[in-house]
C-alpha cells in the first residue's frame, strides 16, 4: 500500500486463544527511527481489534528538501534591524502565509551564485549576509551588485505528521503525512475500515524520535463541558438571545486584531467570525444576521483606543459608532497582559459597552509559537498565559459572556494534534481549523 511503510497481520478479537488486553494500546519509542505498538484493544469501525503482541514499525527520516538554482532578480540589502523574516529576501521553500519558517534552514548549505549551475559563489559576511534561523537573505553594500540576479542553492527541512493506522482486519502500520513547512496534515484514512492510533510528529530537521514526538489520540474531538439549564448566552447575552429567538436582526461586530482581519483563513467564508455568523444561522434559521469587521493587523485593544477621532481605527468609530447588537472581541496581541492589567483595562470597556448598550463576547486567544508564550515545549495542553487566566478571571467576576477557545487548543493534544501545525505563519495566525476552532467555541455559548 502506497506511503506504508509496514504491515503486520495481527488478528482481530473474535476467536483468538489469548485473551486480549483490556486497555487501548500504547505507543513508544524503539530506536531513532521506530515506534513500538504495545499489546491492547482498540474499536475500529464498530469492530474490536485486539493488538497481542508489542509490534515495531519502522518512520521515515526527517524530509529534507533539496533546492537548487532558486533565481531572485535581485536581492534588497540586509536590514539588520528589520523582523527577523523580513531582512532580506525569503527562501521560498521555507516561505509561509506571511513570514519564513524558523530553524528549518540548513545554515551550511545556503550557497549564493552569479549564476546557475556550478559558477564561482558569492561569500557570506563579504557579499551578502542572511538570518540562519529565518532563513531570510540580503545582499551588504559593497558585496552582490544592487540590480544583479543571484541563483541560491540550499537544504532545508519539512515537517510531517505520519499515523500509526490499525485496520479492522487487524494490520497496522505507518502511513506517511504529506511534508510541509508550516501546516502538514494528518494522512487520511479510511472511516469504515481504518482508526487513527496515534500520530507521529516529525519535524524539519529532527535528527531521532523521542517520546515528544509522539501524540497519542486519547479523544477523537473536544467535548463541551456539561451544563444545567439555559446556553450561557441565554443569561450573559439576553437581548443578542432574545433576538435570535424572535427572528429579528441582529448586528455582531468582530474586533480584533490581524486575526480578526483575517489572517490566515483561506477564504472571507473561513474566517472565525463568518463561520460563527453561518452556525448562527443554521441554530436560528429566522435569524437575519449581519456581520462587520474590525480588525487591524499588528495591533492591540490599547492602539483603538489611542487613535484619535475620525481615524479609520478610533474605537467609537470602529467599534460604538456603527451601533453592533454584539461585540465579539480577540486580541491575541493583548497576551502581554497579566490578571490586574486584564481586569483594569477592560472594566473601562465594559462601562464603555455598557453605555452603548452594546453586548459582549471575549475570545481567548488561539496558541503561538511555543517560545512566544514561555512554553518550553509544543505539547500544551494548559495555556499557561497569564493574560488568558485574566480573561476567566475577569469574565466570571463580570459576567461577561467568555468563548473558551484556548481550552479547545489545548485540547488538540489528546486529539494527537501538534497544535503549531495549525500556524499558517508559522508563529500567531491559524489556518482554517484555527479559526474554525474559535467559531465552535463562539457558538457553543449558544447550544
Amino acid at each position: 500500500m502506497a506511503g506504508a511503510c509496514l504491515i503486520l497481520l495481527l488478528a482481530p478479537c473474535a476467536g483468538n486463544d489469548a485473551a486480549p488486553a483490556e486497555e487501548p494500546p500504547g505507543v513508544e519509542i524503539a530506536g531513532e527511527w521506530a515506534v513500538r505498538i504495545l499489546p491492547g484493544t482498540l474499536e475500529v469501525a464498530g469492530q474490536a481489534v485486539a493488538i497481542r503482541w508489542a509490534v515495531e514499525l519502522r518512520v521515515e527520516p526527517a524530509t529534507l528538501i533539496r533546492v537548487r538554482d532558486e533565481k531572485h532578480d535581485s536581492l534588497p540589502l540586509f536590514d539588520q534591524a528589520a523582523a527577523p523574516w523580513a531582512k532580506g529576501a525569503k527562501l521560498r521553500a521555507l516561505t509561509t502565509c506571511e513570514t519564513t519558517a524558523a530553524d528549518l534552514l540548513v545554515p551550511e548549505s545556503l550557497a549564493l551564485k552569479s549564476g546557475p549551475g556550478g559558477v564561482a559563489r558569492y561569500a557570506a559576511g563579504k557579499d551578502y549576509a542572511f538570518d540562519p534561523r529565518w532563513a531570510a537573505v540580503g545582499r551588504l553594500p559593497e558585496g552582490i551588485p544592487e540590480d544583479a540576479p543571484v541563483w541560491i542553492d540550499y537544504d532545508c527541512g519539512w515537517g510531517r505528521l505520519d499515523a500509526v493506522v490499525v485496520a479492522r482486519d487487524g494490520a497496522v502500520r505507518i502511513r506517511r503525512g504529506a511534508a510541509h513547512n508550516a501546516t502538514p496534515l494528518p494522512p487520511a484514512v479510511a472511516a469504515d475500515r481504518e482508526r487513527t492510533l496515534a500520530h507521529v510528529w516529525v519535524p524539519g530537521r529532527a535528527t531521532h524520535l523521542t517520546p515528544e514526538n509522539l501524540y497519542p489520540i486519547l479523544a477523537e474531538r473536544y467535548a463541551e463541558p456539561p451544563r444545567e439549564g439555559p446556553p450561557p448566552a441565554a443569561k450573559l447575552l439576553p437581548k443578542t438571545w432574545a433576538k435570535l429567538l424572535a427572528g429579528e436582526p441582529l448586528h455582531v461586530l468582530a474586533w480584533g486584531d490581524s486575526v480578526t482581519a483575517g489572517g490566515e483563513a483561506s477564504e472571507t467564508a473561513r474566517r472565525y467570525q463568518n463561520r460563527f455568523a453561518a452556525l448562527l444561522e443554521e441554530r436560528f434559521p429566522k435569524s437575519r444576521i449581519r456581520l462587520t469587521t474590525a480588525g487591524w493587523g499588528g495591533r492591540n485593544s490599547d492602539h483603538f483606543l489611542a487613535e484619535p477621532p475620525g481615524a479609520q481605527f478610533n474605537f467609537d468609530r470602529a467599534v460604538i459608532e456603527p451601533r453592533p447588537d454584539v461585540v465579539v472581541m480577540e486580541f491575541v496581541n493583548d497576551a502581554w497582559m497579566t490578571p490586574p492589567v486584564v481586569e483594569e483595562k477592560y472594566s473601562r470597556l465594559l462601562d464603555r459597552f455598557q453605555a452603548a448598550g452594546i453586548e459582549w463576547v471575549i475570545l481567548t486567544p488561539h496558541f503561538v509559537r511555543p517560545d512566544w508564550m514561555d512554553a518550553s515545549s509544543v505539547r500544551v495542553e494548559t495555556d499557561p498565559r497569564p493574560y488568558v487566566e485574566g480573561l476567566r478571571r475577569f469574565a466570571a467576576a463580570h459576567n461577561v459572556a467568555l468563548a473558551d477557545a484556548a481550552l479547545r487548543w489545548g485540547h488538540l493534544l489528546k486529539e494527537g494534534i501538534p497544535y503549531v501545525t495549525l500556524l499558517s505563519n508559522g508563529i500567531n495566525h491559524p489556518d482554517d481549523r484555527g479559526h474554525e476552532i474559535f467559531a465552535q467555541a463562539l457558538i457553543a455559548l449558544f447550544r
